[in-house]
């Protein structure tokens, strides 16, 4: 019987996508949820899994772009591993005599059974983290590689510096003798898309943006004085795009315009408020929403956001994610930005930029002090938001962060 492995739809607005990588080989043994391969579309990566047990059969290949519910594989369930139909006594004997002729574990050259007699755990881990698991050294019964050895091997491969892929070996070695030499490639579906939105946010919309800085002191002595006592009640961190996030849902309920988007000649407003957050990912920036961020807590908003830095890191982000913002945050804080002009995320009429938290000398009260200050922009759509609604929106944040009790009692 054969299984036919399709590229499933991302959306109505979609139609094909790039083949990027198998986790399988042509003829290699896999098991139902196994990763079998991973597809990019213009806005999301996902990984498809294996709906059946069976031996896999390639039809197309890695950087194809492939038709949305074309065939690129089968799975034929009667090949199945010669190690899965055995009868439990011959399996027995086998494995017995396997473990009695297995060299000790810290011989050089030991043999470990085939990838059909490992965990489905540690297999899905492996193709995951794309682990070579003859490199790993097994510890268990037998000389099988358990989900720990695997673990382990990924913390001593972390450990060492990257090796650069081969294409950019080959550039090294072509600029290293040619001094003009370049280097060209194709844009993934997701840079083209991104590169897409920028240029429309430039040319669709008349966007101006504000600047202020807040004084960090109250919310990260909150944020300290907290921290522990809120990861042990909620098993998540406490960050400050949690107290962003509620900042803004405040100045956006002052300042409707910002949560408002330009649809032709009419302006649509929206009363509820699903706010982006800008994660990077090596593919690019990525927008997830957190929907009803009103309705939730510090800890609601941590946790969503961590559950989006998952998926985007196992490649399951998906369309859904990443529709229906009304407003955006971006934190270039983190890759040590001191200031920018963040550019909208069209439709959505404004964009908070976050960024690095650095001490500065400032005056309170006549003195001069040193305090963590955080540089804050807010780019909007000149077409609906005035000038005068903009400040004072960005303003409102500033007085929400400098005094984070309001953020609790929501004054």
């Amino acid at each position: 019987m054969e299984i036919e492995v399709t590229v499933p739809s991302v959306g109505e607005s979609i139609t094909e996508a790039l083949l990027v990588q198998w986790f399988k080989s042509d003829g290699e043994p896999v098991e139902k949820g196994d990763p079998l391969f991973l597809i990019e579309t213009d806005k999301i990566t996902l990984e498809v899994e294996a709906e059946a047990d069976g031996i896999l059969h390639i039809r197309s290949q890695e950087g194809q772009n492939v038709a949305i519910g074309a065939v690129v594989a089968e799975i034929r369930a009667e090949s199945a591993s010669p190690a899965v139909a055995k009868e439990p006594s011959e399996a027995k004997a086998s494995e017995s005599q396997q473990e009695s002729s297995t060299p000790a574990p810290d011989a050089p050259d030991v043999q470990r059974p085939e990838g059909g007699d490992l965990a489905p755990s540690v297999r899905r881990l492996a193709a995951r983290e794309q682990v070579d698991l003859t490199q790993v050294r097994g510890t268990g019964p037998g000389n099988r590689v358990t989900k720990g050895d695997v673990l382990l091997h990924l913390e001593s491969r972390d450990a060492l510096p990257p090796e650069p892929p081969p294409a950019a070996q080959a550039a090294s070695q072509s600029t290293d003798t040619d001094p003009e030499a370049v280097t060209r490639e194709t844009m993934s579906p997701i840079r083209s898309r991104i590169a897409d939105r920028l240029l429309e946010a430039r040319q669709n919309t008349a966007m101006l943006t504000t600047f202020n800085e807040i004084d960090m002191s109250r919310t990260m002595e909150m944020r300290n004085r907290f921290k522990e006592a809120f990861q042990q009640k909620h098993q998540v961190s406490l960050g400050f795009m949690s107290f962003f996030t509620k900042a803004c849902v405040e100045a956006l309920k002052e300042f409707p315009q910002v949560n408002a988007f330009v649809e032709g000649k009419d302006i649509v407003h929206h009363h509820y408020y699903h706010i982006g957050v800008a994660i990077g990912s090596g593919k690019g920036l990525v927008v997830p929403v957190i929907r009803h961020a009103d309705k939730l807590g510090f800890a609601g908003i941590e946790q969503a956001i961590q559950d989006y830095v998952t998926k985007i890191k196992e490649n399951r982000i998906s369309l859904s994610d990443m529709e229906g913002g009304t407003f955006t945050i971006s934190n270039g804080g983190v890759y040590g930005s001191l200031l920018s002009t963040p550019i909208l995320n069209t439709p959505q009429s404004g964009i908070l930029g976050m960024h690095k938290i650095e001490k500065r000398p400032v005056v309170v009260d006549d003195e001069i002090v040193i305090r963590p200050m955080m540089y804050v922009a807010l780019s909007y759509d000149h077409r609906i938001i005035d000038g005068r609604e903009a400040v004072s929106f960005l303003k409102r944040i500033k007085a929400c962060i400098e005094n984070p009790e309001r953020l609790i009692l929501e004054v």
